[in-house]
């Protein structure tokens, strides 16, 4: 127990500074603006973990706290792929979560917008292709946008969202 204290004691806090008083604000009415020009309402996200270790989803629920406030920016996660606009799919993809994987891909209404998160969802990780797992979410179903690490931030995952939406919106405005 001394030893783990000291370790605490000696490595200090390990979490983002607070913003600057009224730093925060300009960058969240951005996003905002950004999204309603972009989909003209929220964006709503379906959250699906194809077997991953949990450290994905760890950063992912740190999104929904009140330092990065997303339900206030306009981006809200649901729980039927009916309703979203794009699948977050962390971990690699296991044989067993393969099917619900493309099912659950389907569901989602044109046009489809998938970021694969962390290393395990862009390659496989550390678990590669073997007989439990198909690798990363790109061979099962395409990806849009890959955010790479170990767990990635959220600063990250959410830079990796707007940038999966950008160029959607692109084409669908040429289109």
């Amino acid at each position: 127990m001394w030893n783990t204290l000291s370790r605490m004691l000696h490595t200090g806090l390990l979490t983002e500074p607070l913003p600057a008083p009224g730093e925060a604000a300009p960058a969240l009415e951005t996003l905002q603006r950004e999204l309603l020009g972009i989909l003209g309402r929220a964006l709503c996200i379906r959250h699906v973990d194809a077997g991953s270790c949990n450290g994905c989803e760890l950063e992912i629920q740190a999104l929904n706290n009140p330092y990065y406030n997303l339900e206030g920016a306009g981006i809200k996660f649901v729980a039927s792929p009916r309703h979203a606009d794009l699948l977050l799919v962390t971990g690699p993809v296991s044989v067993n979560m393969e099917e619900a994987l493309k099912r659950t891909y389907d569901a989602v209404p044109d046009p489809k917008l998938v970021v694969a998160v962390g290393n395990c969802g862009a390659c496989g990780g550390i678990f590669g292709t073997s007989y439990a797992s198909c690798g990363g979410v790109v061979n099962i179903i395409p990806v849009n946008f890959t955010v790479t690490g170990c767990p990635p931030s959220p600063t990250a995952i959410l830079c990796g969202i707007l940038q999966a939406i950008r160029p959607a919106s692109a084409t669908t405005k040429a289109s």
